[in-house]
């Protein structure tokens, strides 16, 4: 509490980011903070489902019931989302978005149990970036020939006319920038809203901060992470040819 693993309330107004404990690695310091352990409480949280689910569906029935049902719904609804954007593609990319999709709505939300979101840290949310960049450009150079790529990055105009290809490089390098920033300003304007309304509030905040807990942590933690995943599978399948 003190190190701000949750963020505090009352008269200690704290939305930041706190070193827990320090290490030396080869002469140097390094911190371990607060969204180190929050990834680690949510990384943790989601395995143990994983491994709740896997022994549950080790001895699946023919006629779901119970933890099963949860099992197959969520597996049913993030194929499903995939479906749609990535067409006959889907496939390869079930597991990848589902599991951004699943990590990225556990760290949304996990403000509920009174942790600092970890995708409040734009170190979390950039690497998510990056990673989707590198899965476009992968799959760019895989399914487009380099005549092809030259032309989307000349277009609109013709090929032996490349005025616009510096304004599409913009465009092509500012995906994870623009990815990451979106999700990681949300949610730090939520985490920011609710430690000032407890902060400010104090003892008057009790009951009624839950409707904004609904809005802040569930209903736009969901928004967003829906949002980051959607663009994720819209640029691949550009990148694809598939779209």
């Amino acid at each position: 509490m003190e190190h701000g693993i949750l963020l505090s309330g009352a008269d200690n107004i704290d939305f930041m980011i706190h070193g827990v404990f320090k290490y030396s690695f080869f002469g140097h310091e390094v911190w371990i903070t607060t969204t180190h352990v929050c990834v680690l409480i949510v990384m943790l949280l989601i395995i143990g489902f994983a491994i709740a689910a896997n022994r549950q569906m080790a001895k699946a029935r023919e006629v779901p019931e119970g933890f099963q049902n949860v099992v197959e719904l969520i597996v049913e609804k993030l194929d499903a989302m995939v479906d749609a954007p990535m067409g006959k593609a889907a496939p390869k990319f079930y597991n990848y978005i589902g599991t951004i999709f699943i990590f990225i709505l556990v760290s949304n939300i996990s403000g509920l149990l009174g942790l600092r979101p970890p995708t409040a840290d734009y170190g979390v949310t950039l690497p998510l970036g990056v990673l989707t960049f590198l899965l476009i450009h992968y799959n760019q150079f895989k399914y487009q020939k380099p005549k092809e790529i030259w032309e989307g990055m000349c277009s609109p105009l013709p090929p032996w006319l490349p005025i616009w290809l510096p304004i599409n490089l913009i465009s092509e390098i500012a995906v994870p920038i623009s990815l990451s920033l979106r999700l990681f300003a949300n949610v730090l304007s939520g985490t920011v809203m609710m430690a000032l309304i407890y902060g400010l509030l104090g003892v008057i905040a009790t009951a009624w901060p839950a409707a904004l807990h609904v809005y802040f942590d569930l209903f736009s933690g969901a928004i967003q992470t829906y949002v980051f995943c959607m663009l994720t599978m819209t640029y691949i399948a550009n990148a694809r040819g598939d779209a």
